[in-house]
């Protein structure tokens, strides 16, 4: 359904003078695919770049380097016009329901504006846009009314719907729970998997709530500061992680069980600057098992199995540690 290849998007950071001198990293040589009806989770820390990874799957921002492609055609290559067409196949759900959604509208204007812009007959529309609330379990009542009368959990609901109007077949959800309480989560992240199973969705679903994306992906790849570090099905990230990042922020996760005691271990230090990264790995500066060749080689994909796949020098050692063994 997806793939992206080498994808790179620098930010300049201007000067005094407005002369960029020096860029901003946010995703640089990201390489991932996703196959049709799946989930596809994308975590890391706030700043690591996955959000700017989505836009940029939709060009709300435009890389700066690589390639996207779509069902096969690279949507790097289409103009304005194609990309318009292309955005019935490709919808977003914002984040923040109560920004994404313009308070001087209607509900129902919110949810049709899309048939609108595409010309859908009226008679069509006002059906259409009925189904969609019903389908996100919002009240018939909901269409005359405005988004500050309802609950955060209600307005994602509307936002779904909004995203849902022209039957997409990818949608980028950018953290769509972080902004609720977390029993509404729930019902959010439950909502749209009723909604994949029923309409053959896909989803590329970024979050920095790794129980969230454990329970919806079907395969998880974990960002630090504008790479992937880790990628595999959603088992084998979140019950064996083999990269120390990955490792760390699952330790962080609090246990539902008092009785289990799990060892936390902290992350020591700052996120280096996206400006001017470290050499070697990324994540050398903060890793508490960092190694000499850290500090100057960038590592290389390390595939564990046919799904896993590790960027760490260490996994790479033990893994050639453990081949020379069986010989």
């Amino acid at each position: 359904m997806l793939r992206i290849r080498e994808l790179r998007k620098y930010f300049p950071v201007k000067t005094g003078f407005g002369r960029a001198k020096e860029y901003l990293k946010a995703v640089d040589g990201v390489s991932l695919e996703i196959e049709a009806g799946e989930t596809f989770g994308l975590v890391g820390e706030s700043g690591c770049g996955k959000s700017t990874l989505g836009y940029c799957v939709l060009r709300l921002i435009e890389p700066t380097s690589g390639e996207i492609s779509f069902q096969g055609q690279n949507i790097l290559t289409l103009d304005a016009g194609e990309m318009r067409h292309l955005r019935r196949e490709i919808q977003i759900v914002f984040q923040d329901p109560a920004s994404s959604l313009d308070p001087r509208m209607t509900v129902g204007q919110i949810v049709e504006e899309p048939f609108v812009i595409h010309k859908y007959p009226k008679w069509e529309r006002r059906r259409r846009v009925q189904e969609l609330l019903d389908a996100v379990g919002m009240d018939q009542n909901a269409a005359g009314k405005y988004p500050h009368q309802f609950s955060g959990g209600q307005r994602q609901r509307i936002g779904i719907a909004r995203a849902l109007a022209l039957k997409p077949k990818l949608i980028v959800a950018d953290e769509p729970v972080s902004a609720l309480d977390v029993s509404i989560q729930a019902q959010i992240v439950n909502l749209m998997q009723e909604l994949q199973s029923r309409y053959g969705l896909t989803y590329l679903f970024i979050s920095h709530g790794l129980p969230v994306v454990e329970h919806i992906s079907d395969r998880i790849g974990v960002m630090y500061l504008g790479r992937l570090v880790e990628t595999g099905l959603s088992d084998e990230v979140c019950h064996h992680p083999l990269h120390p990042y990955t490792q760390i922020l699952l330790s962080s996760v609090p246990s539902p069980d008092p009785g289990i005691k799990r060892e936390k271990q902290i992350l020591a230090g700052d996120v280096p600057s996206p400006v001017n990264p470290p050499a070697g790995c990324r994540f050398h500066t903060r890793c508490p098992q960092v190694m000499a060749r850290c500090r100057v080689e960038e590592p290389q994909e390390v595939r564990v199995s046919t799904t896993h796949r590790v960027w760490c020098h260490l996994v790479e050692e033990r893994s050639l540690t453990r081949d020379s063994e069986r010989v």
